[in-house]
């Protein structure tokens, strides 16, 4: 089988793709993966081959970063397409927001398998709550579909269902079933396959040195991930009051944010490395905004989240860990910040909580699982109502 990965190049989406292609090399599968020059060493270490999308269109078609995955949704389209038809592919796997690899694999009449984020962020059968919100991002998204499929000179789809071009073959959640609402009805195409989890190795010394820096000021740790703000307000000032002159410190990544401000005196470590899977392993508390990467981790490991969460995802992933027992929100005010902070720490009821769910996201299959299907997709014929 010849499968080409051709996932956003961004971390959040490019690591977990790679889970999947290493599980189907070592089943003896030629995977190609198709991505942005950045992202280039990340799949050598990873051990897959890579194609950089240079070679077939812009750099940037693969980036979900300043819209390009829309802007660019065509050009996009067309690298995917000749990308696949150099390796002979038999199946693409991609990501979530992917729209431009979707149309590639309809042009040339090829399973497509989408990756997708820890929760499912669109309307549902069934259940109950956000649901305007819900409504509003298949809205957007489709309407996105619908802009670059015309870009690509494809005609209009007419489907029963708003979100079932979007869905490919099959659609794999990162998350668990414990993370929707109760009473929730996926559609068909979804499962939940669990985290995918995989990150580039640390640089030798480089765990080891973060934890001579923690063990120096000697207080329980706190893992901060800072994601992408969308317009929504900077954690910095509230981050600097919780851990000045406080009973924990933060080690805070700043890698997908932009520029860090941490105050004088805060007990506060700023790291920014391709991976963070030593530096969760190690924390008493997970402080994020909320997108999927560093909400798996820290569910994998057990260690419970405080979410402060502005755009994306990140509101939907935010509810559903509120929701599961396994998060409490970061106050907006700064003052309140560091007790919050204290009494998340101190809550054995939400750390049992996160041990247990991330047990059974562990037990979940992963990218093994997520293997399974998409090789699975190979064999099965395209029901009528989806060619």
């Amino acid at each position: 089988m010849r499968v080409l990965l051709c996932p956003l190049s961004n971390p959040g989406y490019l690591y977990s793709t790679l889970a999947i292609g290493r599980e189907l090399r070592a089943r003896g599968h030629l995977v190609a993966v198709l991505c942005g020059p950045s992202a280039v060493g990340a799949v050598a270490r990873a051990g897959l081959l890579a194609l950089n999308v240079e070679g077939y269109g812009p750099a940037g078609v693969l980036s979900v970063g300043s819209w390009h995955w829309v802007n660019e949704g065509a050009a996009q389209h067309a690298a995917v397409m000749g990308a696949a038809r150099d390796i002979g592919a038999d199946v693409l796997v991609t990501s979530v927001l992917c729209h431009g690899a979707l149309l590639a694999a309809e042009r040339l009449d090829l399973p497509a398998v989408v990756l997708g984020l820890a929760a499912w962020l669109w309307p549902y059968r069934g259940g109950g709550g956000e649901r305007e919100e819900r409504e509003w991002r298949l809205r957007e998204v489709r309407g996105f579909y619908d802009e670059i499929r015309s870009r690509a000179g494809l005609a209009p789809r007419r489907d029963r269902y708003p979100e079932r071009p979007l869905l490919g073959a099959a659609f794999l959640l990162r998350g668990h079933p414990d993370l929707e609402p109760r009473g929730a009805e996926l559609p068909g195409e979804v499962v939940h396959v669990g985290p995918c989890a995989w990150e580039p190795p640390p640089a030798s010394g480089a765990v080891a040195q973060v934890g001579r820096r923690t063990r120096e000021v000697g207080k329980p740790v706190v893992y901060v991930h800072l994601g992408r703000r969308f317009g929504g307000n900077s954690l910095w000032p509230r981050l600097n009051a919780a851990f000045t002159d406080g009973p924990l410190q933060a080690v805070v990544e700043v890698g997908r944010s932009g520029g860090a401000d941490p105050a004088p005196g805060a007990d506060v470590l700023v790291v920014r490395e391709p991976w963070m899977d030593p530096l969760v392993a190690t924390a008493s508390l997970v402080l994020t905004n909320a997108t999927s990467a560093p909400v798996l981790a820290a569910l994998r490991h057990g260690v419970p989240l405080v979410v402060a969460p502005n755009g994306s995802e990140q509101p939907v992933l935010a509810a559903a860990c509120r929701r599961a027992g396994v998060a409490v929100p970061l106050p907006d005010r700064p003052e309140q910040a560091g007790r919050s902070l204290a009494l998340a720490h101190a809550d054995q009821l939400l750390a049992h909580r996160a041990r247990r769910l991330g047990a059974r996201l562990r037990a979940s299959g992963g990218a093994a699982q997520a293997a399974r299907i998409v090789l699975a997709q190979c064999s099965s014929p395209v029901p009528a109502d989806r060619r």
